[in-house]
């Protein structure tokens, strides 16, 4: 149902509105009603700060904020205690608004203390005390709330907005509460912060009703509690990672509390050194109300876009970078003796002003975010943990620092103010050094962790240490259990290091069973080894040996030693020998005899090959395979390539590779069309190397032979993985387009990514050579045009636009060409970022909200390329049309101009070397039953295209737009090589009743 005008109107303001703050449609009215209560709560407790500052400043002077901070950080651990308990009670839904009121009732009673004279002083002193533990308070339950409601990616845009809350309060608080203390005095101003706080706890209970879905069913019991934290500190000894990660944390939000209440305390010491009562009253509202107007402005405009743009730690890295520079630029001004004081005045006033801008700006939006990482089943816990645990600590230990250096430098003499101020802010630029350095590590952990979540408990084999997996690999052999571990055991070992196989396999042969003898003798044999030959040698000595395990000792045993007796292997020639032991011995006598002895084992060959047995030919086909040369048995190869037991065909190929006979080359290609003898062909056309490069290169460029043929092709150059296999796969990677874009770079990753291997050292280097990074991005960059040109299409040829069954097949056909283009970003993003950071992120794009915002800050943080941002819009969750938007705004690669159905179709059809040939049949189709005209160059061309189906298509839209030049081209259409093209044009000529040509059919 289309809506009205003012509809329209509305939701187009509403779209511009969100478009602005940064925020996505559905985000809206959760991050309102954050930003509500914590406007209101934040509200009633800066009004009680402000109005109380200049009370305790008059009564107790800046010398004793530190016994504040002591004191602050016992009733800041005594309520973490509390919100700790209250959680074992009470759902989570229910906590948040507790613990919200739980701030506001005291205020009722420092109202009730100040009217009372002996009371005066101390209500002071328990307001200041008060107002310092309930800051983190707060600042916990917005934080704790806010990752109950919002993922990872949404938390960048709303979190920004909602903690503004804040800054709106300083600007409300800050220009009126000078004017509340004169107009309804402070009893009256303290029992307004008490209802504004109180409406910010209702607006919380409103919220937590609303979505009750996203906060915990049942309260965490003691039990469950304990179980929790016991199933969390063995996960944190078994996942490294996460202990460091959460130690950083901690130090994190210690030194960040440390700095500010450090600043905070010489901001002070400042103010009362320089100003009197009245005058701090009314400075501090200024200060507060001014400095809130411009966070306000960065929180709303600023923040979220420079967070996702920049990242969460390149901006977090700001603030202690300023209090550096601020700092050093202060201590070098403060010694001119003249302007010593006024410096250090100044200087620290520039310093709070930034602390304060940044810290509740751009520091104050990373703290959810930092706590992504963490597992969900205990994010929680460790959030509380930090909140309530680490920044009261971090209160209490600045105290203590400030009241301890004050007490040393009295006791050594140094009682100048300026002095200490010097050494107090020395100690601040020291502290920020250690926090800057302790950000970089908590960034590599953050990503660390977000890729171990992603890639849930995934390992690799660089993961290991070899010789512990060694040590295992021998319990395994050794011990009682299934043959298919121990199976599983050997693949393993001789995937991993093939040279030293024989090393843990050969002492333990003659204690395996069989079928583990045969499988370890075959990975031995792939490096035979002097050393290993004696305990080999004693599988040849046990009675009634299974052939194959004989055949196999034998061959090991002659191939490993230097020094032999042609005369041992004839034992093993007569006939009532078993095929695979009597072939074995002919191939050996073939390879290492003299000219007798090999007309001898030919002989023997003979016989097995044209033998009546299926056994008997496929061990004798074996048999040459390993012999030097074949020329002298050649006459029986034509009859094995069509020998009625494909176990026989399969040999024989094998054959032709180990012996390189070039005649039967073109054999091996034949047998890649049938998947019976695929495997084998591949096989063998690898085991050729360089010598089959023509062949196959030939064959993998020809677009006119099956797409599966050559896949294959591909798949065998990429299997010889030799200096020129790999040029000519990233020359192609480079020209040709779609699927076999894709499947070459499938082959390139899996070589690419290759641990230990020789080849993955090639491939390094050719991609330098051939690419380099500039090349990869430049690819990239092709993608993502394609990937807009795609999306102009489907936004163009929307259903509302165009209907029909011929428009939803083509834009069904756009989207999988779409998603062909986003998997080739990322397979390209594997060679310029970490892969498995990559692979990670890409599952996880396909999961549920959570997953896919997990996803792409993984995205984020690794990938480095100049376009990410276009990259990022890419895989945004966003309606088509909003995508195209931002993405002609951030790259130039996708310009967009509406255009017409039919133009946008014919621009499509300029591209038809990059589309698929689904979705170029698919345009004629659309063309026809829409009868929009197409130009010659579009139609001609299609009708030479390789796939019959497009053909077809071509055919069927010029029988509607153009019958006479389909007359004119019908005689040329009759030796198409397509049965169902050549049923088409016969069907069209008897409509159009002209005579088929002589040479047709």
């Amino acid at each position: 149902m289309s809506l009205s005008g003012p509809a329209k109107e509305i939701q187009s303001l509403r779209g511009r509105f969100l478009d602005l703050i940064n925020l996505r449609p559905g985000e809206e009215e959760r991050t309102l009603l954050m930003f509500a209560f914590y406007t209101a709560t934040s509200m009633g407790i800066l009004w009680l700060e402000v109005s109380s500052a200049a009370l305790f400043l008059g009564q107790y002077g800046a010398a004793s904020l530190p016994w504040i901070y002591i004191f602050s950080a016992g009733v800041g651990l005594g309520l973490s205690v509390v919100y700790s308990w209250l959680q074992r009670l009470f759902p989570l839904r229910r906590v948040i608004v507790i613990i919200a009121m739980l701030m506001a009732v005291p205020i009722l009673g420092f109202r009730w203390g100040l009217t009372i004279p002996w009371l005066a002083a101390p209500m002071v002193f328990s307001m200041r005390l008060w107002i310092e533990a309930i800051y983190g308070l707060n600042d916990l339950n917005l934080s704790v709330t806010a990752n109950q409601l919002f993922n990872i990616r949404e938390i960048k845009r709303a979190y920004p907005i909602i903690s503004s809350g804040n800054l709106v309060a300083d600007v409300i608080s800050g220009f009126s509460v000078y004017l509340l203390l004169k107009l309804i005095g402070l009893q009256n101003v303290l029992l307004l912060s008490f209802v504004v706080m109180v409406v910010g706890a209702a607006i919380l209970y409103h919220l937590s009703r609303n979505y009750e879905h996203a906060f915990p069913d049942s309260p965490r019991r003691q039990a469950e509690d304990a179980e929790s934290v016991e199933s969390f500190r063995s996960r944190q000894r078994l996942q490294g990672p996460i202990r460091q990660y959460v130690v950083l944390l901690f130090s994190f939000f210690v030194l960040a509390q440390m700095l500010l209440f450090s600043i905070e305390f010489q901001f002070f010491n400042q103010l009362e050194t320089s100003l009197d009562v009245d005058a701090i009253a009314a400075f501090l509202g200024f200060f507060s109300g001014l400095l809130g107007l411009i966070e306000l402005f960065t929180q709303w405009f600023t923040s979220s876009r420079l967070i996702e743009r920049e990242g969460v730690f390149t901006v977090a890295l700001v603030l202690p970078s300023v209090i550096v520079v601020i700092g050093v630029i202060t201590l070098v001004a403060s010694y001119p003796v003249r302007m010593g004081l006024m410096a250090m005045f100044v200087g620290l006033i520039v310093l709070k002003f930034f602390d304060e801008w940044l810290r509740y700006t751009l520091v104050a939006t990373t703290r959810p975010i930092l706590f992504q990482p963490i597992p969900d089943q205990v994010r929680s816990t460790v959030q509380s943990w930090v909140g309530g645990i680490a920044e009261p600590l971090s209160m209490g230990g600045t105290g203590v620092a400030i009241l301890v250096t004050i007490a040393v430098c009295n006791r050594i003499g140094l009682v100048d103010t300026l002095v200490q101020a010097r050494l107090f802010l020395l100690g601040t630029v020291v502290a920020a050094l250690v926090w800057f350095a302790i950000m970089v590590l908590l960034r590599s952990r953050y990503l660390n962790l977000l890729v171990r979540g992603a890639e849930r408990g995934l390992l690799t084999f660089s993961d290991a240490n070899l010789r512990v997996l060694k040590r295992a690999f021998i319990e395994q052999l050794e011990k009682p259990g299934l043959d298919a571990n121990k199976r599983s055991c050997i693949e393993l070992l001789s995937h991993i290091d093939p040279k030293n196989v024989g090393e843990i396999l050969a002492p333990r042969l003659a204690d395996l069973p069989p079928a583990l003898q045969r499988q370890s003798l075959e990975a031995m044999l792939e490096h035979p080894n002097p050393a290993y030959t004696d305990q080999v040698q004693t599988l040849l000595e046990v009675p009634h040996q299974a052939p194959e395990i004989l055949a196999l000792a034998l061959r090991y045993v002659w191939l490993a030693q230097e020094r032999f007796d042609i005369n041992d292997l004839r034992p093993y020639l007569p006939p009532e020998v078993d095929a695979v032991v009597r072939g074995t011995a002919a191939s050996l006598m073939l390879r290492r005899g003299n000219l007798q002895e090999r007309a001898e084992a030919t002989a023997t060959l003979r016989k097995m090959l044209v033998h009546d047995e299926e056994r008997e030919r496929v061990m004798g086909c074996r048999a040459l395979g390993e012999a030097d040369y074949m020329e002298s048995l050649s006459i029986y190869i034509d009859d094995l390539l069509q020998d009625p037991s494909l176990r026989v065909r399969r040999a024989i190929l094998e054959a032709i590779a180990a012996t390189q006979y070039k005649k039967y080359y073109p054999s091996l290609l034949k047998a890649l069309q049938y998947k019976s003898t695929r495997e084998a062909a591949v096989a063998a056309l690898t085991r050729l190397g360089n010598e089959a490069l023509p062949m196959l290169q030939e064959l993998a460029l020809d677009s006119y032979r099956p797409e599966i043929l050559r896949n294959q092709a591909w798949q065998v150059i990429g299997n010889i993985g030799t200096v020129p296999a790999l040029e000519f796969l990233i020359q192609n990677l480079i020209t040709t387009w779609g699927s076999t874009r894709r499947h070459i770079l499938r082959i390139l990753l899996s070589l690419y990514q290759e641990v230990g291997v020789k080849r993955s050292v090639l491939i390094d280097g050719a991609l330098d050579r051939m690419l380099g990074r500039s090349g990869i991005e430049d690819l990239l960059n092709t993608e993502l045009a394609f990937a807009g040109q795609m999306l102009a299409a489907k936004v163009d040829l929307a259903a509302n636009r165009v209907a029909g069954t011929e428009a939803d097949l083509l834009r069904e056909a756009l989207d999988g060409l779409q998603a062909d283009a986003t998997e080739r970003l990322f397979m390209l993003l594997r060679f310029v970022s970490p892969a498995t950071a990559i692979q990670a992120a890409q599952v996880s794009l396909s999961g549920s909200a959570a997953q896919w915002a997990r996803g792409i800050e993984i995205l984020d943080n690794v990938v480095d390329v100049a376009n990410k941002r276009s990259i990022l819009i890419l895989l945004d969750r966003r309606l088509d049309a909003d995508k195209l938007k931002l993405l002609a705004l951030s790259t130039p690669l996708i310009p967009y101009g509406a255009m017409l159905p039919r133009d946008r179709l014919r621009q499509l059809l300029d591209l038809r070397n990059f589309l698929s040939d689904w979705a170029v049949a698919c345009c004629f189709h659309l063309a026809r039953v829409q009868r929009w005209n197409l130009t010659a160059e579009h139609t001609l061309a299609s009708l030479q295209h390789p796939t019959g189906f497009v053909r077809e298509a071509v055919l069927a839209y010029l029988a509607v737009a153009s019958p006479r030049a389909l007359r004119e081209l019908l005689p040329l259409m009759q030796q198409d090589t397509d049965p169902l093209v050549l049923a088409q044009v016969k069907q069209l000529l008897n409509t159009y009743n002209l005579e088929p040509s002589p040479s047709a059919g």
